[in-house]
């Protein structure tokens, strides 16, 4: 059933895909830059970030550590925790603003390094919500029989393009790296989908690049570039709405939701939706806090942990939404 938002021309399906998730597998670096770092760079204090953003640390990529390094300690980490191997996986989506070369793929990269003999490989390019856009895909491929298991990785090494001169951002940023293994089953993990885009907030966050040394601005400095202002108000009066056609199109309620992932971009962004849909603090889960924006990553690193500490159980129900730099979002309605 697709049904057309009063908001957006963008679909809402509810799917019962015969897919779900079997593993999950999540990597940071080892270096952690603390709030308190930042008063040597720029004009800023840690109740400061903390009162406006929520976060208090990050982790950051070490000089010789890339994307595609997070993504193959991500799942070397899922194989150890589940006891599975990915040497037979057929597809690989790896969602990323941060590749480590404009081309080839980090999905190609990785497919070399994991030793896995034959699958598609292919990136995605949805900012924040690549990891939402890369298990949408995956469990289309499944559900379609163009692939059997896919590997879905979602890793940032935003610290490489962020401007640590720059006070409104770079306490912002952080890396990290999550993945999933999406496979068939008789049934079905996916109960709901949401994908769409606005490219009318192109300007309101990118990476300056070859369109911006022609005209758009001056910066050719290859960093990422940000309003968060107008970013925050698009996303309180936009996402409510994309996540009351969610719940309409799964056939639920709030109450029938065990835990609600959103973006981890800003924590009062978060509390905003949150009371605009009404989801209660205690089933919201975010990964923040302690590892920052980190962008394709952030819902892995917020449901990951909360699964292996016991709080998230086999067969909750997660509803999870993601949106960054296009405008593009994405979110889901799922079963553990």
């Amino acid at each position: 059933m697709i049904e057309e938002s009063t908001a957006t021309t963008a679909p809402f399906s509810r799917c019962t895909s015969p897919a779900r998730i079997s593993a999950y597998g999540m990597y940071v670096p080892q270096r952690i830059l603390a709030n308190r770092h930042f008063t040597d760079m720029v004009d800023t204090s840690d109740e400061w970030i903390v009162k406006r953003t929520g976060i208090r640390e990050r982790r950051i990529a070490a000089v010789d550590e890339f994307t595609s390094d997070l993504c193959y300690e991500a799942v070397l980490d899922l194989e150890r925790a589940h006891g599975v191997s990915v040497a037979d996986v057929d597809f690989i989506i790896a969602a990323t603003v941060t590749p480590d070369y404009s081309f080839p793929s980090v999905s190609a990269i990785l497919q070399h390094r994991l030793e896995i003999q034959r699958a598609g490989a292919m990136d995605i390019s949805a900012a924040c919500a690549g990891f939402m856009y890369g298990l949408i895909t995956a469990s289309g491929l499944v559900a379609s029989g163009a692939a059997r298991k896919v590997l879905v990785v979602a890793a940032e090494t935003l610290s490489k393009i962020t401007d640590y001169t720059d006070r409104n951002t770079c306490v912002l940023f952080g890396d990290g790296a999550g993945c999933a293994l999406v496979e068939q089953s008789d049934h079905g993990g996916f109960l709901a989908v949401a994908v769409g885009s606005d490219g009318s907030y192109q300007q309101v966050l990118y990476r300056s690049g070859l369109r911006t040394r022609i005209g758009q601005t001056n910066d050719d400095t290859a960093l990422l570039r940000q309003n968060g202002r107008e970013i925050y108000k698009w996303a309180v009066s936009t996402i409510p709405n994309v996540i009351r056609r969610l719940l309409k199109s799964s056939g639920m309620t709030t109450s029938d939701i065990d835990w609600f992932i959103p973006h981890s971009a800003n924590l009062r962004m978060i509390e905003s939706i949150c009371a605009a849909v009404g989801f209660s603090p205690e089933r919201m889960l975010w990964s923040l806090e302690t590892y920052g924006n980190t962008s394709a990553a952030s819902i892995p690193l917020a449901l990951i942990p909360a699964m292996r500490d016991g709080r998230v159980k086999p067969g909750d129900t997660v509803l999870t939404i993601a949106f960054g730099a296009g405008l593009v979002w994405a979110g889901s309605v799922f079963t553990v």
